[in-house]
């Protein structure tokens, strides 16, 4: 009987969680528009990549954001420039949004010396310490525990920031993952874990690979409370980042924010995403596009006109164009930087 009346409690608390990011108040105009401008920004740099890939300008592995935009912008939006960003390895968005230059991005998938990692990381290593990126990481979950070091620095030096640490649902069934989150809980670190959840792990559908599909409960166990978020709105990202922020700046430790999201593309250039069909991701894409539900709104609220929008565009498409041609025109890293950015320089520092 007491394990019915805990387990009734639990389901009560499961679903007062799941709620989080709804019915949030409008942000305002010049917010709405900046948002749409850095999510145009992510979605139109995403897609020249691609079209770069295909013409073998950029070689490796590449692996495209397109369809999350609301995530990342929301977030970064709600945070400040001293809190630290670590991520796997989709991560141009991250980049591009936490303030890297379009130039410095494309150039570092083309492997040129004006890269933000000097040419030598590619798609998957984008790295800028100054704006507090910590990558861009190729081993699936291992950017977790990394951040975990970040933000017991935080702790240790009591700045005040936090370290948002981002991974995609199928690496939420890695060991190091729940390792993070006892350490995180038992110390109390500044840490928000966002769990971005774009519904298939590589090529599998996140039902065939977990026995309990909502994320946001899975730091329970470690007293970490969680909150599910439609991460194709951008005001509910937004709105449930604060909400995030607040609770961990009380200094009441971690807490687990499950972004629902989805990928347009295959996991990666290589994916010719068989696994599911082209219904159904034309069926997200007219019913829950971040940028067309973003676009909707605006218009409604009478914040900006269809001219005002095409010219954010237009704009937007002429930053990346320009990225585009510094990447191919830049020159290649030089031999002698072979060796270097490899270890930590003592002596340097």
């Amino acid at each position: 009987m007491p394990m019915a009346r805990t387990a009734a409690k639990a389901k009560t608390s499961r679903k007062a969680a799941d709620k989080s990011g709804e019915n949030v108040p409008p942000v305002a105009d010049d917010l709405l528009l900046d948002f749409y401008r850095r999510m145009l920004l992510v979605r139109r740099f995403e897609e020249k990549v691609g079209q770069m890939y295909g013409m073998g300008l950029i070689g490796g592995f590449c692996h495209l954001y397109i369809g999350q935009e609301a995530v990342v912008v929301g977030i970064d939006t709600a945070i400040g420039p001293e809190d630290a960003v670590i991520t796997s390895y989709r991560c141009h968005g991250h980049a591009l949004i936490r303030g890297v230059e379009p130039k410095a991005v494309m150039a570092e998938l083309t492997g040129r010396a004006g890269g933000v990692s000097q040419g030598k990381g590619g798609s998957m290593h984008m790295f800028d310490l100054e704006r507090g990126f910590y990558g861009g990481h190729g081993i699936v979950g291992a950017q977790v525990p990394l951040g975990a070091g970040i933000a017991f620095a935080q702790k240790y030096r009591g700045d005040g920031n936090i370290t948002m640490i981002f991974f995609g649902e199928g690496a939420a069934n890695q060991g190091q993952v729940y390792e993070t989150f006892n350490m995180a809980s038992l110390w109390k670190l500044p840490v928000v874990f966002v769990v971005e959840n774009n519904q298939y792990a590589m090529g599998t559908a996140i039902a065939r690979a977990k026995a309990g599909t909502e994320l946001c409960h899975r730091g329970e166990a470690f007293g970490i409370p969680g909150m599910q978020v439609d991460g194709m709105d951008v005001e509910k990202v937004y709105a449930a980042t604060r909400k995030a922020l607040d609770h961990v700046r009380s200094g009441d430790g971690p807490i687990l924010v499950e972004m629902q999201t989805y990928r347009y593309r295959g996991h990666s250039m290589s994916d010719p995403a068989k696994y599911r069909s082209k219904d159904e991701v034309q069926k997200v894409r007219a019913e829950h596009d971040p940028i067309d539900h973003l676009r909707e709104t605006i218009a409604r609220r009478g914040v900006a006109d269809d001219d005002q929008l095409k010219q954010i565009d237009k704009e937007v498409k002429s930053a990346v164009a320009e990225a585009a041609e510094f990447a191919q025109t830049s020159p290649e890293p030089d031999l002698g930087e072979l060796m270097t950015d490899i270890y930590v320089d003592h002596a340097a520092a």
